[in-house]
């Protein structure tokens, strides 16, 4: 059975009520945090379904993947979002989102919500790494490994050397999950900064859609 730290594809449908459906095509290092959300508030008309977090390797697959999907599952929804920032995609996934009609979350990448858009944009911490709850748990499947510094450990200043510190920003207030970021800044050779964001824009930005069918 796959849990939302899987890089496979997750899936959740809540028993539909009377009023309008609601499909949220996500990203699956969201999947957690929109879960959470989901149980939080009580909405049982929300369907979720999460693409494979490790797509963001590979962000020039992320437009195509979410086309298929939205073909493959829109039908019968009265309003779907597609819970994805821009992430690397260049505009292309906004312009399938455009061409389609569909609802997308705003900002750059998902550390841009969380933090909060305009807090974000204001910082312009050009110099900093990001690490969010879901990508401090798959640290080494999603950083070190893809990036090859299991078998090339030489390559680290190539990859961080523009960097001068890793910013933790932190959904939980979770002790354990703080001393792995840390650790992760540690192996980066960079200063560790914890910032406690909570879900940020990402909650008001889901129950826009969830509340409203229009």
């Amino acid at each position: 059975m796959n849990t939302p730290d899987d890089a496979q594809l997750t899936d959740h449908a809540n028993t539909l009520t009377d009023g309008g459906k609601v499909l949220m095509l996500a990203c699956g290092a969201l999947a957690r945090e929109i879960l959470a959300l989901i149980r939080l508030n009580g909405w049982d008309h929300v369907t979720l379904h999460c693409l494979p977090a490790i797509l963001h390797a590979r962000p020039e697959r992320i437009a195509p993947a979410v086309e298929a999907a939205l073909a493959e599952r829109a039908a019968g929804f009265d309003k779907v979002l597609v819970v994805y920032a821009d992430c690397g995609t260049g505009g292309e996934l906004q312009r399938l989102c455009d061409r389609l009609g569909v609802q997308m979350v705003p900002g750059p990448h998902c550390y841009a919500f969380f933090d909060g858009l305009q807090a974000f944009a204001d910082r312009d911490e050009v110099t900093a790494f990001y690490l969010t709850d879901f990508l401090t748990r798959q640290f080494d499947a999603f950083v070190w490994q893809t990036l090859g510094l299991d078998r090339h450990p030489e390559l680290l200043p190539e990859y961080f050397g523009n960097y001068d510190r890793l910013v933790y920003l932190a959904q939980t207030d979770d002790a354990a999950l703080r001393d792995k970021a840390r650790e992760c800044a540690d192996r980066l050779g960079l200063r560790f900064e914890h910032r406690f964001t909570g879900y940020g824009d990402l909650a008001g930005v889901l129950e826009g859609a969830a509340n409203s069918t229009g």
